[in-house]
């Protein structure tokens, strides 16, 4: 018999568990047990196969790589003409930040990193727990011996391997229209100091990765709130209310006290890579951050998760 026909456990009375794909029962399920580390990795496997393969959410990967196509074509509109002056405010701006192609990666991570990429991430977080308790599915996978913690940071680094893939879609996608649309040589950095084409492709590199962590931090903060509810809907909605609202209060000039501490005062402090030498006071400042509100959004996941009752 394979594990494919295995019988579930009895459903919630008044709800029936839905189906678990033979390939999440597999690297679960104890048959002639394998090597903790190849069962972790099989499991994790599977994980990444179940948020990569969902239309919706390659639906919103195909969305958000629309962006930097959008962005582009517009800055190349707003190009100066012969015979229009060169004059104008969307003029100035495409002289000061998209001369160069490479820049265009920048300016899209920048405006995306304001909404769209939180809602990839957290409809993805907000689904990994609350998700699989609305699907039935949750009480099945703890009912064999995959273990809460391990199920939890497989769901954390799935996460967090998703938000990387968003953050480097938006970066490669914006590389290569830039690289279309318009020049690309030695890059300009903010600092006025004008680097080789190879170093700003290794900045650009740098940026992407530190968007990706806060993404990550982002990811943890859905995943712990996923664990507070059976409805992925209210989960996601509650991360992107919180994003919006950290992001509000940070504009605000009395609470600039508390603006350090916010989840998303520090996602934009990447232009530090952009400054000649390197600003290491925000850098570091920002990659604690994310790495706090990790430690802290998992320690909480992990707590609420190992001692709830679930029941669905």
């Amino acid at each position: 018999m394979s594990t494919a026909d295995l019988p579930a456990p009895g459903p919630a009375p008044g709800a029936a568990p839905g189906p678990v794909p033979a390939e999440r029962a597999e690297a679960v399920l104890p048959g002639v047990k394998p090597r903790p580390v190849w069962s972790y990795l099989r499991f994790f496997r599977s994980e990444l196969r179940l948020i990569f393969l969902r239309r919706r959410n390659l639906l919103l990967l195909a969305v958000t790589a629309a962006f930097p196509l959008l962005i582009g074509i517009a800055l190349r509109l707003a190009a100066p003409r012969p015979g229009n002056g060169g004059n104008g405010p969307g003029v100035a701006f495409f002289n000061s930040l998209a001369g160069n192609g490479v820049f265009l990666t920048f300016i899209a991570l920048s405006s995306l990193l304001i909404l769209v990429l939180p809602i990839v991430v957290s409809v993805v977080a907000g689904d990994s727990v609350a998700g699989e308790a609305g699907y039935g599915t949750l009480r099945y996978l703890l009912a064999v011996p995959a273990g809460r913690t391990r199920l939890l940071s497989v769901k954390l680094l799935a996460i967090a391997a998703w938000g990387l893939c968003a953050t480097f879609v938006v970066s490669a996608v914006a590389l290569v229209v830039g690289a279309i649309l318009f020049p690309v040589g030695p890059v300009t950095l903010l600092s006025g100091v004008t680097v080789p084409l190879a170093e700003g492709l290794l900045r650009l590199l740098f940026v992407t990765l530190y968007v990706a962590a806060a993404m990550a931090a982002l990811g943890a903060v859905g995943l712990a709130i996923s664990t507070l509810t059976e409805h992925a809907i209210g989960a996601i909605a509650a991360v992107m209310v919180l994003v919006v609202a950290s992001e509000v209060v940070d504009q605000v000039p009395q609470l600039a006290a508390i603006g350090p501490y916010l989840p998303t005062h520090w996602w934009l402090s990447f232009d530090s890579v952009l400054r000649a030498p390197v600003d290491t006071y925000g850098l570091l400042h920002g990659l604690l951050s994310f790495g706090v509100y990790l430690v802290l959004a998992g320690s909480f996941a992990w707590a609420r998760f190992t001692s709830a009752d679930v029941t669905s």
